[in-house]
């Protein structure tokens, strides 16, 4: 008995037409020819450069230096604060100043974090406690945007100060202005303006967030939730962004971008070399070179560099790092964590320009 023929039902999408993807795909087939044949050394440039822009971030810096082990321990050291009820303590504090704004007081957990461990153990740890707390998306993106305002790292804000005392600046107002009120005040004015679904919180609508694992289980736990954010997170991130970096410097057009946006940042009031280097590699080593420079950069550009380096940055934290982080632990998918992230990191340029500008005569 022969099988019987089963019709093939042709899809929309007919193979017979072309996709834009096969054009895409052609054009790329015919461009690796010319290229194997007039420049046959083109790609392995290519591949060099990438690499050498992605190795000094990745290897030298998150697997090599202090950096990484930094991350596996603010984990466990924010991991720990929990379990010893910090992050109650912090929600009884903030629930009559978010009761009156109206806004879920879960959304400054993720500053405090930031600023005692890392912006990723931030991400990692506050994210399921906002989902805990039944933040609203809204919240969720407050809580983003909030945390980009702090340090993501105690280490700059500490060589910051440093930096500080070095061109005699009074630190007491800039840190209050610029880390503090900020935990304050952004979540009042997104709340207000972009992000409005929020709502008032009782602190007895609130489930208690310290958890009751035991604290052997908690440090090993944390420990190896520290390496998997590193692994698995973080330097597949930092190298995809450094990816576009690398090819974009080997087209010739990155030492254009560059040279623009140390313009830019010295219009905002920020001193362009460690400005360049909190937006692209670290705002810890960026607060580091602050220091050295007291006696040729004009005080008014230190203090926009300050603030911008106690923010979330890198780029490749905005980018890479924090939409991946929160997508994992929050209720946010990747594009809405990063339009958040775009939202503060916005607000804080406008903060360092604003306090670069206008404090300094009161500082120094």
């Amino acid at each position: 008995m022969d099988k019987e023929k089963v019709p093939i039902v042709k899809s929309g999408s007919s193979r017979n037409s072309w996709h834009i993807y096969e054009i895409i795909g052609i054009l790329l087939v015919f461009s690796s020819v010319i290229l194997l044949l007039f420049s046959p050394d083109s790609l392995s440039k290519l591949f060099d450069t990438i690499i050498k822009e992605v190795k000094p971030i990745v290897v030298d810096i998150f697997l090599t230096s202090e950096v990484g082990i930094a991350i596996i321990v603010s984990v466990i050291v924010g991991r720990l604060l929990e379990r010893l009820g910090f992050t109650d303590g912090l929600i009884r504090l903030f629930v009559p100043i978010m009761k009156w704004f109206k806004i879920n007081p879960s959304v400054i957990i993720p500053s405090v974090y930031n600023i005692l461990g890392d912006i990723n153990a931030a991400g990692k740890i506050s994210g399921p406690i906002l989902v805990k707390a039944n933040a609203t998306k809204a919240e969720q993106k407050i809580a983003v945007a909030t945390m980009i305002q702090s340090p993501q790292s105690f280490a700059t804000f500490v060589l910051g100060l440093i930096a500080l005392s070095a061109f005699s600046i009074n630190a007491f107002p800039l840190v209050i202005l610029s880390i503090f009120v900020p935990i304050i005040m952004v979540p009042f004015v997104l709340s207000r303006t972009i992000y409005r679904d929020t709502r008032k919180v009782e602190l007895d609508e609130l489930p208690r967030f310290t958890p009751n694992t035991t604290f052997s289980q908690t440090v090993f736990s944390s420990a190896k939730e520290g390496a998997e954010l590193l692994f698995l997170i973080i330097i597949p991130a930092v190298a995809a962004v450094f990816f576009f970096i690398g090819a974009l410097k080997f087209i010739g057009v990155w030492g254009f971008i560059e040279s623009n946006l140390s313009a830019i940042l010295t219009y905002l009031s920020i001193e362009p070399g460690t400005g360049i280097v909190s937006i692209l590699a670290a705002p810890t080593l960026a607060v580091a070179q602050l220091a050295d420079l007291a006696s040729s950069v004009d005080p008014r550009l230190i203090v926009g560099s300050f603030v911008l380096a106690n923010s979330g940055l890198p780029l490749s934290v905005i980018f890479g790092q924090v939409p991946v982080t929160w997508a994992e632990s929050s209720s946010l998918n990747e594009k809405e964590v990063l339009g958040a992230a775009i939202i503060g990191m916005i607000i804080r340029l406008i903060t360092a320009c604003v306090l670069g500008y206008w404090l300094t005569p009161f500082l120094v």
